[in-house]
């Protein structure tokens, strides 16, 4: 007899892989049952790649405007004071601060009103916390001097307020001015000199940016600030050197993360990703179906095989080992292969729907919509081990029932009409 080098159960297991089969139908079964696999696998890497990608985007929209963490106190209003920076800058993984001042004003260019959020800054310091000067479509941030009353729009305010570079525009204050006159509103008139794009409707339409020195007197806060910003070396530990922040000698002040101004947003998001994940899921669920369908057809098919096993010594473990091999190899296989197609799509996705958009003539992501042209993607590489070993266990799992049915067949029974 021919030695053989591999386990028992796993040689006839993978023999009856490869063994061609009378029933062509078990065959068609396990090819749709790998397919399944395979799709499942691919189209859950391939979505949560996408939604990665969104995430990222807009997560690096958001952190254009906003830092990684912003000191302030519940009334909103900080004595300026150099203390205050080096208190924040003192910790070593603090990168850099700048100073705010942050109202509401009304904007009003002839017979176009809106709204606004006004937030006095530091130019040269806002660099370093912030990416804004980089999004300015128009000018530049360094224009906004103290004195000389210039004033930075989000494009879709300036649209709406039909405003562009050199443009007069009145801002109204909540304050007021006492006169012998009455009650009059107070008014300062500002000259565009640049407009930003963040790509974020919510700060393109309402957000004007000036000089803090200008802010402190139009608001009227002489030597005072509403916050400090910081930039820190990781945004994603941002919460915990809050934290530290605040056990650090800020006890008295509020010391907010970037995550916690979007926080329902991105709340939503880990929501849809993880129910999408399980709805993707019931793909490889489906297909984990056919693997059971499978075996149990080649358990009836093999009775007599089984039975000759048994006779020949065959535990009903090592009989219960073969047809989990065998169904195993369908969920490996239809893993790895799913694994393989969903990150190289993944890692491609931007030229394939590129090549789609040139081919069929219409493009899938409407810039004028989205503020992308492209369709982000963002593998993450656990995201990529997790769907697999969900993949493998389903299909493991689905082995069980048919493999245990075979190693209950009775030699006698099955040999009884042969």
């Amino acid at each position: 007899m021919r030695p053989m080098f591999k386990p028992l159960s796993l040689y006839i297991g993978l023999r009856y892989t490869r063994a061609k089969r009378r029933n062509h139908f078990i065959s068609f079964i396990s090819l749709t049952s790998m397919l399944g696999i395979i799709l499942g696998v691919s189209a859950m890497i391939i979505v949560l790649s996408v939604m990665n990608g969104f995430e990222k985007e807009m997560r690096e929209r958001i952190l254009d405007m906003i830092s990684h963490l912003n000191i302030t106190n519940y009334e909103g209003k900080i004595q300026e004071s150099p203390d205050i920076l080096k208190q924040a800058t003192r910790h070593p993984r603090v990168l850099a601060a700048a100073s705010y001042i942050q109202a509401e004003g009304m904007l009003i260019r002839g017979t176009n009103v809106n709204g606004a959020v006004i937030r006095g800054i530091i130019p040269e310091q806002e660099a370093g916390v912030s990416r804004v000067g980089d999004r300015m479509e128009e000018g530049v941030l360094s224009d906004l001097k103290p004195g000389k009353y210039n004033i930075v729009l989000g494009y879709d305010l300036a649209n709406t307020l039909g405003a562009t570079v050199g443009d007069k525009i009145t801002m109204v204050t909540p304050s007021v001015n006492v006169t012998p006159a009455g009650i009059l509103p107070r008014l300062k008139r500002f000259t565009v000199s640049g407009i930003f794009n963040i790509g974020m409707y919510q700060y393109d339409s309402a957000m004007g940016l000036i000089h803090l020195k200008d802010a402190q007197k139009l608001f009227r806060m002489p030597k005072m600030i509403s916050g400090v910003q910081l930039k820190v070396d990781d945004l994603f530990d941002a919460p915990e050197i809050a934290q530290e922040l605040r056990l650090g000698g800020m006890e008295g002040y509020w010391v907010r993360d970037w995550s916690s101004y979007h926080a329902n947003w991105f709340r939503a998001v880990k929501i849809e990703k993880r129910m999408i994940f399980l709805l993707l899921l019931l793909i490889v669920a489906v297909a984990a179906f056919n693997i059971v369908s499978t075996l149990v057809m080649m358990v009836t098919d093999k009775e007599s095989d089984i039975a000759i096993l048994r006779t020949l010594g065959a535990s009903p473990t090592t009989i219960m080992r073969i047809f989990m091999v065998q169904g195993s190899v369908i969920g490996v296989v239809g893993t790895i292969l799913g694994g393989i197609f969903g990150v190289l799509i993944a890692l491609n996705i931007a030229q394939i729907v590129s090549i789609v958009e040139t081919a069929l003539g219409f493009k899938v992501i409407d810039p004028a919509v989205y503020y992308i042209s492209d369709l982000p993607s963002d593998l993450h590489w656990g995201d990529v081990w997790g769907i697999c070993f969900a993949a493998l266990s389903i299909s493991l799992l689905a082995t069980i029932y048919p493999a245990r049915r075979a190693s209950r067949t009775q030699p006698a029974e099955a040999l009884r009409y042969e």
